[in-house]
């Protein structure tokens, strides 16, 4: 038996050696966690790609037209009197080349916007799983609280037992509310890992597969510091919801995103409807006549220059083309519309939620958490003074281990609805206290 359990150590200082299977967690701040997603995160990079296919499509767009080389030779007793030729020809878009890149730079305008509300949502998508870590964390010390202090309560009860002061009830009843208290921890503790690998995916590092990130905040401490999680404080007043959607429903990528698909709708017209131009082509080049060949019987060479009229719409004339991008640009337009009346209501409801998140959070600092606090510590001294049984004081420590749940998950609401309410104004940082 010895010998397998000095082989499985073994293994395990080897495992922790030579990989990151026992590496400890790095503890990041908030603001670290958005950087290093910023800097690292594939799938954004993967999107950064489309900002340099857009500006090589406005050079494949500024193109011009392929030069063709041409010959053409006379075979047999046709060549007589027949030159042979060799030149070019070279093809002339009219007025479609500028309305080309100019639909590629429209369309690069275009990507910058989606590249940009990408960043700024994988900003936020990092704050709201840093904060439900955070909260994880916390609701996890919590209980690990409530269960020293139920493990405290145990040992008062034993001594009492052995004191003669109480009977073997009280410890029978301790060891039942521990073992509850287990139950929960063991449950919390599943839910910070599940928070751990959801933040970490979130953030999604290339080449740190190795390194997993923690959050190094917690919720409910003595003192919360909403300034590490970019938080305005509860206390802070919020200007009315008016002129908060003036400043920012302008500014929402959304609706600037389909504010630039209607200029890309508007240039695609024009590229379309220049299809029905007619082009030029222009094409030379040198001819000759071999001394065999020549009638005058001596070698004979000149030059030869020509043009022509190309893609002339005499049976078709791009009607469905052009009708199919004017509704382009109606239905561009119609998306612009619902855009901004969205919005709107978007960001209406995300400061409702932010303002009731406050009122609750405040309510809860200014009257729900004090009398807790003190409710529990006065039960504890009473039981421990013989005032008053166990059954009362466990029922008032479950009483406050759902206040202090509660607040916490309140607490994390308050933060989710900033989030939130900063997704809707599509602001990273959105000081209201400005306005």
């Amino acid at each position: 038996m010895k010998k397998f359990i000095g082989f499985f150590t073994l293994l395990a200082l080897f495992l922790c050696a030579n990989s990151a299977f026992c590496a400890q967690p790095r503890k990041i701040t908030l603001q670290q966690a958005i950087d290093i997603a910023v800097q690292n995160n594939i799938d954004y990079k993967a999107a950064q790609i489309d900002v340099e296919i857009a500006k090589n499509n406005i050079k494949s767009a500024n193109k011009l037209q392929p030069t063709e080389i041409n010959t053409f030779f006379n075979i047999g007793s046709i060549a007589r009197g027949n030159p042979q030729m060799l030149g070019a020809t070279q093809g002339v878009e009219i007025a479609k080349r500028d309305a080309r890149k100019k639909l590629a730079e429209s369309n690069l305008l275009l990507t910058k916007e989606n590249v940009g509300y990408y960043e700024f949502d994988l900003k936020m998508d990092v704050r709201e799983a840093y904060i439900k870590l955070a909260v994880s964390k916390s609701i996890l010390n919590n209980l690990q609280m409530q269960q020293k202090l139920l493990e405290k309560l145990l040992s008062i009860a034993k001594k009492k037992v052995a004191a003669g002061e109480t009977t073997e009830m009280d410890v029978l009843q301790a060891e039942i509310a521990i073992n509850q208290m287990v139950t929960h921890v063991n449950t919390a503790r599943a839910e910070v890992k599940a928070a751990l690998h959801n933040f970490n995916k979130v953030i999604n590092p290339q080449g740190m597969t190795e390194v997993e990130f923690d959050a190094i905040d917690s919720l409910f401490d003595e003192k919360d510091d909403f300034d590490a999680l970019m938080t305005p404080p509860p206390k802070t007043k919020l200007p009315p919801f008016e002129l908060i959607a003036q400043k920012s429903l302008s500014n929402r990528y959304d609706i600037r995103i389909a504010k630039q698909k209607i200029d890309v709708a508007q240039k695609n017209l024009t590229l379309v409807a220049r299809q029905r131009i007619p082009d030029l082509e222009f094409f030379g080049g040198y001819g000759y006549q071999t001394r065999a060949m020549s009638e005058e019987g001596k070698f004979q060479g000149g030059a030869y220059a020509g043009a022509n009229i190309t893609n002339i719409p005499l049976f078709y004339s791009y009607k469905p083309e052009i009708a199919n991008a004017k509704l382009e640009i109606d239905k561009a337009e119609l998306n612009y519309q619902s855009a901004e009346n969205k919005a709107l209501k978007d960001l209406s409801s995300a400061y409702e939620r932010f303002v009731t998140a406050k009122m609750n959070l405040n309510d809860y600092n200014e009257k729900l958490l004090k009398c807790s606090k003190e409710m529990i510590n006065l039960s504890k001294k009473n039981y421990g003074a013989g005032k008053s049984n166990l059954t009362t004081f466990i029922v008032m420590e479950q009483s406050y281990k759902s206040i202090i749940i509660e607040y916490t998950k309140t607490l994390a609401e308050y933060y989710n609805s900033w989030v939130g309410f900063l997704r809707e104004v599509n602001a990273e940082n959105f000081d209201i206290e400005s306005i």
